[in-house]
């Protein structure tokens, strides 16, 4: 015997009792005769019977609601719940979040939304999620909410899966809630192709008001130097960074990474090609892995240099791979924790290459007959050696010994030489230089732009080798005994991309 409690606490009478009742006037509870199924209906529709929203002569029959069921009295409405609560418990379904939402009148509607969610491919467990989702009804709230979907780009098969993971868009309206944050992500230059691929990474933007955190969080980041016209890609990359606050997560990573030494404007360059690096959790992740790098012997005027270089350094399980790099390059290389240190300043990309890539190019060097001390100091003068094509460095190296005739010690003092390419640079300059019976080093020749080495070879003596350059903590880019000179191959760069550019390779 099922009874079901009414408000004040009494009881109500059992179910069958309250069916006999029913029974001795039927016509009062008789539904409306569906009308004809449209045709111009979605074909995820179901063909199942609906109600007519037309008026009915008897007056206990009025416009059904957005549960598309009939008006009824108190008590019938309690036997409806009681009914159709019993009918979901049967499926597996727990009605209990239900108990304050407005239910269908009939059985035969809530029948109708369940298949309809399960047509769509919502199992019974997902509907226990999220069970709110079946006070929505199929024809005024899941079609429509549906076919926009579809209609910005998320393909048919995917729905499904879209609902699973945000079902509360069921309960949105189009052109109240939906259809103003895609104009609004369209205002940002996100792509239209891309709508649907940003909303199925992040479907909770479409429960966001643009007036709130979506506005801020692109406001801000405008304001510390990202280009406008690079918010759309930083969206579509990572959607998330619309869902930040500004003032618990955005404000204080850029805070923080801004009192290590990074300025604002290789900031705002860095977020512009990575923006999930606002995902990384400041005092979980960032701030102890500052603190590892410190650890490992790495000094803090560098910290910002290796940042610019390796933003994803800022993410990474940092003290595993730094341990297991630093005892691989002294038990192979025979590079100190000192050395170790220094090769991460130069490169923090080594942390994570694969062991046996590094080993390719040493055992290269060492194949070659250069001492493995040498070697060492090679690699801590210039870790990119370690990250070179061995294809690369033997024609380099031929090149070397048969066409240069040098000794092997300039390559120990200049190992850069492998870095730069052998036709675009090493072969025409050497050409251009011999043809003028110059003697020099590789560092004189090779270590310059183009219109320096063009300047080099009008002059009447070897200028004195300088220093590379160099990052200053917080400043701009300096360049050792050049002055305010840019030394630059590309004369229209403006100066924010020219210190983006020898600062940091994105």
């Amino acid at each position: 015997m099922i009874a079901s409690p009414l408000r004040g606490g009494r009881a109500t009478k059992p179910i069958t009792q309250i069916a006999k009742i029913l029974l001795q006037n039927p016509q009062k509870h008789t539904p409306i005769s569906p009308p004809t199924q449209s045709h111009h209906n979605p074909p995820w529709v179901l063909q199942t019977s609906v109600y007519s929203t037309q008026p009915s002569k008897f007056p206990e029959y009025e416009m059904p609601s957005v549960t598309w069921g009939v008006v009824q009295g108190r008590k019938e409405r309690l036997v409806s719940r009681v009914i159709i609560c019993d009918y979901l418990k049967s499926l597996g379904i727990v009605p209990d979040e239900l108990e304050n939402l407005e239910l269908p009148s009939t059985v035969e509607v809530m029948r109708e939304r369940v298949e309809f969610l399960h047509k769509l491919g919502l199992s019974i467990d997902d509907i226990n999620e999220y069970p709110l989702m079946l006070g929505c009804s199929v024809r005024k709230n899941m079609v429509p909410v549906l076919a926009y979907l579809e209609k910005i780009g998320i393909q048919r098969s995917k729905l499904g899966e879209f609902v699973k993971n945000y079902p509360q868009v069921l309960h949105a309206s189009v052109v109240v809630e939906l259809v103003p944050v895609i104009k609004f992500l369209r205002g940002l230059d996100v792509e239209k192709m891309d709508i649907g691929y940003v909303l199925q990474k992040y479907p909770e933007l479409l429960g966001y008001k643009l007036e709130g955190t979506m506005s801020t969080s692109v406001a801000y980041l405008v304001s510390i130097g990202v280009t406008p016209r690079d918010i759309g890609p930083m969206v579509t990359q990572y959607p998330y960074l619309l869902g930040m606050r500004v003032g618990t997560v955005i404000k204080p990573f850029v805070d923080y990474l801004v009192s290590l030494g990074l300025p604002k404007k290789i900031l705002a360059r860095m977020l512009e090609k990575r923006a999930y690096l606002l995902g990384y959790d400041l005092e979980e992740t960032i701030k102890p892995n500052v603190d590892c790098l410190v650890a490992f012997g790495i000094r803090r005027e560098a910290l910002a240099s290796i940042v610019a270089q390796y933003p994803q350094i800022l993410g990474q399980p940092l003290k595993a791979k730094m341990s297991s790099q630093q005892f691989f390059f002294s038990m192979k290389l025979k590079i100190d924790p000192e050395g170790f240190a220094r090769v991460i300043e130069k490169m923090p990309q080594i942390v994570s290459l694969n062991q046996h890539v590094i080993m390719k190019p040493v055992e290269f060097l060492l194949g070659r007959g250069i001492p493995s001390e040498d070697v060492a100091k090679m690699v801590v003068k210039c870790p990119q050696l370690v990250a070179l094509r061995v294809e690369l460095m033997k024609n380099s190296y031929y090149f070397f010994k048969s066409e240069m005739g040098r000794p092997v010690k300039e390559l120990v003092e200049f190992p850069e030489y492998f870095t730069y390419s052998l036709e675009s640079r090493i072969k025409p300059r050497y050409q251009r230089f011999k043809s003028k019976g110059i003697r020099c080093s590789l560092k004189w020749f090779l270590n310059c732009s183009d219109l320096r080495f063009e300047e080099r070879l009008q002059g009447e003596y070897i200028e004195t080798e300088i220093s590379g350059p160099s990052f200053c903590m917080g400043g701009k880019l300096e360049l050792p005994g050049v002055g305010n000179e840019m030394v630059s191959d590309e004369e229209d760069e403006n100066e924010d991309e020219i210190l983006y550019r020898r600062t940091v390779s994105l």
